[in-house]
């Protein structure tokens, strides 16, 4: 429960210990998602180009695309939250 403190007409309002742990994990899941997301679209704007050169009758950048693609997107659904409750208590 936020504890509320009040100076000469300045009010401020502070959280206690435990009540921002669940902003915090959903922040880390945040950074770990754009982080995935960066390393992903940073492969595929070389391995795109580079197949194309070097190989351009065989586009087998596609096989990485598709199959890293749905891993990410499991980890879009994670991050929204969409699996909560599926494996454990839906806290």
């Amino acid at each position: 429960m936020p504890r509320v403190r009040k100076q000469e007409n300045l009010i401020t309002v502070t959280k206690g210990v435990g009540d921002n742990a669940g902003e915090d994990q959903a922040g880390r899941r945040l950074k770990g998602l754009g982080l995935h997301l960066a390393i992903y679209f940073g492969v595929m704007v070389l391995a795109v180009p580079l197949n194309l050169y070097l190989l351009p009758e065989n586009p087998l950048f596609l096989l990485p695309m598709i199959g890293w693609g749905a891993v990410l997107a499991l980890h879009v659904a994670y991050v929204m939250g969409l699996f909560r409750g599926l494996f454990g208590p839906s806290g």
